[in-house]
């Protein structure tokens, strides 16, 4: 006997997003399902470093970053990013984050 399907259903306010935007979080939702179901690990390796690409692109195309080229916020925020990301890499512990 199987069991039913089970999905999770996100509601995102779209009003303020652009189809560039939408088509991000798309694949970024997508590639995130891939990497924490993947049994490969090239496939858990090229998928995570994907990801975070998609993730850093996103953060690029941000309405704050863009609306403020003067200053490289984008490039700042990644930098801040990365910092963060590698203290994290050394930790022995997962931090959670629920909302």
């Amino acid at each position: 006997m199987s069991t039913p399907a089970k999905k999770l259903t996100l509601e995102i306010d779209t009003n303020e997003l652009s189809e560039h935007h939408l088509r991000l979080i798309k694949s970024i939702n997508s590639l995130m399902t891939h990497v924490l179901t993947t049994q490969s690990e090239e496939d858990y390796f090229e998928g995570s470093s994907d990801l975070l690409r998609l993730v850093a692109n996103a953060i690029k195309k941000a309405k704050f970053s863009e609306n403020n080229q003067q200053i490289e916020y984008a490039q700042q925020a990644l930098e801040f990013c990365v910092d963060n990301l590698s203290d994290q890499v050394y930790q022995n512990e997962v931090t959670i984050l629920d909302n």
